[in-house]
């Protein structure tokens, strides 16, 4: 039997988690995060990539969206998920399912973080629950 694989998929400046703004953001790196998640779900290959660049996100999104092992994408687009239409194309293009994480509650924030063109192209959004977000939507593609 074949490992089932997620893809934790993280936008621009994600990869100061820990160190920005941590009064938005929280203190928890994602390496803490992802041995947490790791340890938690042993059954699971749970993988891991960042970038700043919108392309490289796209590009990950089109490796793993035709991969029958993976069971889904949390995808954390950062900034990306309020002007990016190319990524909720590429979400639209895959077959692996996308849940779009938000570490903080994005409604409670500036007006312009009210929009996501990638929530419609998802299969359901969880924000608010710090780095909890991930471990929520990996419940989500498991249930």
């Amino acid at each position: 039997m074949n490992t089932k694989k997620i893809l934790i998929l993280n936008g621009p400046n994600l990869n100061l988690l820990g160190r920005r703004e941590p009064h938005v953001y929280g203190s928890q790196s994602m390496e803490q995060t992802l041995n947490s998640l790791r340890t938690q779900y042993p059954e699971l290959e749970i993988e891991y990539a960042q970038s700043n660049h919108e392309g490289t996100l796209i590009d990950t999104l089109h490796q793993v969206g035709f991969d029958p092992e993976y069971v889904g994408v949390v995808l954390n687009a950062g900034a990306y998920t309020h002007t990016s239409l190319a990524l909720a194309d590429a979400i639209r293009a895959i077959d692996t399912p996308v849940i779009e994480v938000h570490i903080s509650n994005v409604w409670s924030r500036e007006d312009f973080r009210h929009h996501s063109f990638l929530s419609p192209a998802c299969k359901g959004v969880i924000a608010g629950f710090g780095m909890s977000s991930y471990r929520l939507a990996i419940e989500a593609l498991l249930s």
